[in-house]
C-alpha cells in the first residue's frame, strides 16, 4: 500500500447558489493559468455556496486573483493524501493521527477508479504541525 502526504493551502470563497457559479470561477481560474489539485463546493444556507481552491502553487492563484478582482480568504492549510485505492487505505492515513490523539474536523476524498486516490484532511491550526509531523512530513 503505498500513499504520500503533503501540505497543501486551500482558499475559499462564497458565492451565489446559482447553476454556473462554480463554472465561471473555474474557467476564470483555467483561463488565468490556475491549475487545481481539488476543488469543493458546499452550500452555507439555502442562498450561498462556499468554493473550497486547492491550488498547485498559491502565489499564482494569489496573483490571479488579485488580477481578476476576486475576493479569496486563505490561504489556510490541509493536508492531501493521494495514495493505491485499497480496502483500509484512508484507515492507514487516520490510524497515524489517532495514534497521536489529533482530530481531523472534515475531510472528502474520492477514488479515481483507476486504482489511486485523493482525499483531503482538515485538522486544527494549532494541531497541523503534529499532524504533518505524525503522518510523516
Amino acid at each position: 500500500m503505498a500513499f504520500q502526504i503533503r501540505k497543501v493551502d486551500y482558499f475559499y470563497t462564497t458565492s451565489a447558489n446559482r447553476p454556473g457559479e462554480a463554472y465561471k470561477l473555474l474557467s476564470q481560474l483555467a483561463s488565468l493559468g490556475v491549475n487545481l489539485l481539488a476543488f469543493t463546493g458546499v452550500p452555507v444556507g439555502p442562498m450561498r455556496t462556499q468554493l473550497t481552491i486547492f491550488p498547485e502553487d498559491s502565489h499564482q492563484l494569489q496573483a490571479a486573483a488579485h488580477k481578476a478582482g476576486l475576493h479569496l480568504d486563505g490561504p489556510q492549510r490541509a493536508l492531501l493524501a493521494q495514495g493505491d485505492d485499497e480496502l483500509g487505505a484512508l484507515a492507514r492515513v487516520h490510524e497515524k493521527l489517532y495514534d497521536e490523539s489529533i482530530n481531523v474536523y472534515a475531510s472528502s476524498g474520492v477514488a479515481d477508479g483507476r486504482g489511486s486516490y485523493g482525499y483531503v484532511l482538515y485538522v486544527r491550526p494549532e494541531e497541523f504541525d503534529r499532524a504533518a509531523k505524525a503522518l510523516g512530513l
